[in-house]
C-alpha cells in the first residue's frame, strides 16, 4: 500500500498519472471520510476512478457507483471433475449456454420463462415498495432479466487447483440499471448548477443526504442492485440446466457465491457512519467470500476477505484495463486472441480482440498487490468462455 495523500491510499503497482489525478480529485472533495482506497485493478472511469473504494459523509456521487449498478460476478462449485468435462463436446456446451442464454447489447428474452417468473414478481413487488415504476426507466426490463450484455461480461466454465468444476459469470443491472443511474447522474448536475456548485469534474455531483433526490436514488439503486443479483442468479440456473444436460446428471452444488463490485452501501469505518461506494471492488471484510476474474484466457480467483480497515474492508474486482478497448483494437490482433485462447472452447471471432489477456492488467500481479486484502480460497482456469459482441 501507497500513501499517496491523507485522502489517498493507493494498493495499484501498475497505475498510470492521468488515473491517480483523478483519483486524486474525488478524494479533496470535502465529504470524503477518511480516504479514497485505490485498489490493484484501478484504471480511468468516468468521473470517478474504476476500481475505487469513496466513502461519503452525508452524500453520494452516482458516478461513483458506476453506470451498471450492482454489476458483478456469480461462481459456483459443482460435484463434476475435469477428467469428466473434458470427455464431452465443449463447443456443443458453449452452444447450448449461448441459446440459453441472451448475450450482447440490446439482446433480451423473448418471454419471461418459469425460473424467471417469481424473481421478476420479487422485483415488482420491491418496486411498488420504493415507490416507482422501472418501466418508466425500461419498458422491457421484465425480459431483461436472466440476460448478460456484451463487454466484459462473461460466463465460464473452469476448473479449479483439485480438478472441481465451476460455473462463473460476471453481469449486472443491465438496461434497466443504465438508465436509471444515467437519470440520477443527470439529476446530480442539474442541481449543481442550480444550487451554484462549483465541481472539479461535472461527473462528480452529488445528491445530499436528506433530500428527496437523494433517498430517490437510494431506493431505486437499491432496487437495481437487487435486479442485478437476481439476474446472475437466473442466468446460473440456466448454465446449471445446460451443464447439467451435457453431462448427463443434475448438478449438485456444493458451494454458491454472488457478490456486487458496482454498489454503495451504509458502513461504519473510522469512527463514523459513511456511505461506501465501490466503484470495481468488491466487500472483502474478513471472512467474506468473493470473487475476482482474470480477463478472458487467465486464472480467477475464489478468494475470503481479510478485513484490512485501510481499504475499508475492499478488494480488487478483476484485473482493470490497462488498454482502452479502442487502443486494444489498434494494437492487438485476431491471430494473437486465438493465441491466448489456446484450450480453451470460444467463439473466435474478432469481435473479442478489445477483451484480449493483453488489454488488462496482469491479473496475478493484481493479486500479489491484494495481498493484505483477501486471500485466495481456489484459483480458477477456464475450459468454457461464453460473451457477447
Amino acid at each position: 500500500m501507497e500513501k499517496l495523500s491523507n485522502r489517498l491510499l493507493s494498493w495499484a503497482s501498475i497505475i498510470d498519472d492521468k488515473t491517480v489525478e483523478q483519483a486524486r480529485t474525488s478524494s479533496r472533495l470535502p465529504f470524503i471520510h477518511p480516504h479514497v482506497a485505490l485498489m490493484p485493478d484501478a484504471h480511468l472511469g468516468k468521473g470517478a476512478t474504476v476500481g475505487s473504494v469513496i466513502p461519503t459523509l452525508g452524500a453520494i456521487m452516482p458516478a461513483a457507483v458506476g453506470v451498471d449498478i450492482g454489476c458483478g460476478m456469480i461462481a459456483v462449485r459443482t460435484q463434476f471433475t475435469k477428467a469428466q468435462l473434458v470427455e464431452r463436446d465443449l463447443a456443443d456446451l458453449r452452444e447450448q449456454i449461448e441459446r440459453a442464454v441472451p448475450l450482447s447489447a440490446g439482446r433480451d428474452n423473448r418471454k419471461i420463462v418459469a425460473t424467471a417468473e417469481p424473481r421478476v414478481a420479487e422485483l415488482e413487488e420491491l418496486a411498488t415498495k420504493n415507490g416507482f415504476d422501472p418501466a418508466s426507466y425500461a419498458g422491457h426490463w421484465r425480459n431483461q432479466l436472466g440476460s448478460l450484455g456484451s463487454g466484459n461480461h462473461f460466463i465460464e466454465i473452469s476448473v479449479d487447483e483439485t480438478d472441481a468444476v465451476w460455473m462463473f459469470l460476471h453481469s449486472g443491472s443491465r438496461g434497466v440499471g443504465n438508465k436509471i443511474a444515467t437519470h440520477h447522474i443527470a439529476v446530480a448536475q442539474r442541481l449543481a448548477t442550480q444550487w451554484w456548485i462549483e465541481l472539479p469534474d461535472r461527473d462528480l455531483a452529488y445528491l445530499v443526504e436528506g433530500t428527496d433526490e437523494f433517498w430517490e436514488y437510494i431506493r431505486q439503486l437499491r432496487w437495481a442492485q437487487h435486479f442485478a443479483l437476481l439476474n446472475r442468479e437466473e442466468m446460473m440456473d440456466r448454465v446449471s440446466r445446460q451443464l447439467s444436460e451435457v453431462m448427463g446428471e443434475d448438478v449438485v452444488e456444493h458451494e454458491r457465491i454472488n457478490c456486487h463490485h458496482n454498489f454503495t452501501e451504509r458502513e461504519k469505518h473510522f469512527g463514523k457512519e459513511v456511505w461506501v461506494s465501490r466503484k470495481g471492488a468488491i466487500q472483502a471484510d474478513k471472512g467474506r467470500p468473493g470473487l475476482i476474474p482474470g480477463s478472458m484466457g487467465t486464472a480467477s480467483y475464489v478468494v475470503s476477505g481479510l478485513g484490512n480497515p485501510l481499504s475499508l474492508n475492499s478488494s480488487p474486482h478483476g484485473a482493470g484495463r490497462e488498454y482502452s478497448r479502442s487502443a486494444a483494437r489498434r494494437t492487438f490482433t485476431h491471430e494473437q486472441l486465438r493465441e491466448a485462447m489456446t484450450g480453451i472452447e470460444f467463439r473466435d471471432t474478432d469481435a473479442f480482440i478489445d477483451e484480449i489477456p493483453q488489454a488488462y492488467k496482469p491479473i496475478d500481479r493484481v493479486m500479489a498487490d491484494a495481498a493484505d486484502l483477501v486471500e485466495i480460497r481456489h484459483t480458477l482456469r477456464q475450459l468454457v468462455n461464453v460473451k457477447g459482441d
